[in-house]
């Protein structure tokens, strides 16, 4: 075998024992950031779970203290006498059924639109 022949073998195993051991190297380092990167989306999981808990927890007590407030102010307060006048149900005015007696009934439904400005 000649020199030149076993110096371009040579430099052949060389160059690809080069390109399969970078290869394998990016193999390696790509499937090191794939797996960090599940391990980061893991980790986002868990944060955004703990937010959502943290948050409907904070409705849940808006929500009581909410209901809380409505049934303060729902619940009969005690009237410090009052007069008989005061103490009988106000007559309630009975609204007409029809919509041509609803606007006799409402003046404010009668009046015309407004105009439009003109350019």
């Amino acid at each position: 075998m000649s020199l030149t022949s076993r110096v371009t073998l040579g430099v052949a195993v060389t160059v690809s024992s080069a390109i399969i051991g970078y290869v394998h190297y990016k193999q390696s380092e790509d499937r090191l950031k794939l797996h960090e990167g599940v391990i980061r989306d893991v980790e986002q999981q868990q944060r955004r779970k703990h937010e959502n808990r943290y948050t409907l927890q904070q409705q849940i007590d808006m929500t009581k203290q909410l209901k809380a407030l409505e049934a303060s102010s729902a619940s009969p307060e005690p009237q410090a006498q009052s007069s008989p006048a005061e103490s009988q149900p106000a007559q309630v005015e009975k609204q007409p059924k029809s919509p041509a007696s609803n606007l006799k009934a409402h003046p404010a439904a009668q009046e015309a639109p407004p105009s439009q400005p003109t350019d």
